[in-house]
């Protein structure tokens, strides 16, 4: 299989399931955290360089070390999950830019989805459909918590253990999402789509898949737009994203 038809397969899968992600996102008030999050990847990414293994295993690896932290912080100290990921994210980009060779921190930071190969195609296909699975299930116990915690409690909805599972998919999207975006723009991915999904959707249902659709279709376009201009993808990705969400504006309801 080629690498373009390979990196246009990685793009679509992380693209949609981080739109559908998003849209939880985006409705709980969140993007911020979610930005944040995706550069606690930075320390994973550069320990993967130096001992030479795939940079979305060092991601995961990091970012699942990051939100358990968030996590366990969050319930001993009662502190908002945006305040610890803030934290964090200090913490470690500072560990990041200082671990990470001078010469690998441009492809940590924005990605480069031309070294994506069949097994990291297939894992990422595979991660997506998990996700989407996963958070299909939880989604309306997540919404409900939103709506009203105590209602939530009422109806026996563990807001904890579902925000932990939560993270823990973002997580995954990130880090599977690396060499698309890098995980300077990672967060993009998830948040643009959601927000440009969330001006003309006229229900909450349609509001996640339409997401999931313009993830997709805005991670192709930029995949197959850089190729022809000869641009970067993250960057491209995200600039589609843009005009994307720019457009939504126009029909904003």
């Amino acid at each position: 299989m080629s690498t373009n038809l390979l990196s246009l397969l990685t793009a679509v899968f992380i693209g949609g399931v981080g739109g559908y992600v998003g849209s939880l996102m985006v409705t709980k008030r969140m993007a911020l955290a979610g930005d944040v999050l995706s550069h606690v990847a930075l320390p994973g990414v550069g320990l993967a360089v130096i001992y030479g293994i795939n940079i979305s295993l060092g991601a995961l690896a990091s970012l699942v070390l990051g939100v358990f932290l968030v996590w366990v912080l969050e319930l001993r100290t009662g502190l908002p999950a945006e305040t610890l990921v803030g934290i964090v994210f200090i913490l470690s980009l500072a560990i990041g830019f200082l671990i990470t060779p001078e010469t690998e921190i441009l492809e940590a930071l924005f990605g480069n989805i031309s070294k994506v190969y069949t097994s990291d195609a297939i894992a990422a296909i595979v991660v997506s459909v998990l996700i989407f699975l996963l958070i299909r299930k939880i989604y309306p116990k997540m919404m409900l918590a939103y709506v009203s915690e105590d209602l939530a409690l009422v109806n026996n909805v563990k807001i904890q253990k579902y925000n932990l599972i939560y993270f823990l998919a973002i997580a995954a999207v990130i880090a599977f999402g690396i060499k698309v975006a890098g995980s300077l723009l990672m967060s993009a991915l998830i948040i643009i789509p959601a927000a440009a999904s969330r001006n003309i959707s006229r229900s909450m249902l349609g509001y996640s898949y339409l997401a999931m659709f313009i993830g997709a279709a805005s991670a192709a376009m930029g995949v197959l737009l850089a190729e022809v201009i000869g641009w970067p993808v993250g960057p491209v990705v995200i600039l589609v994203n843009a005009v994307i969400f720019g457009f939504t504006l126009l029909f904003k309801r």
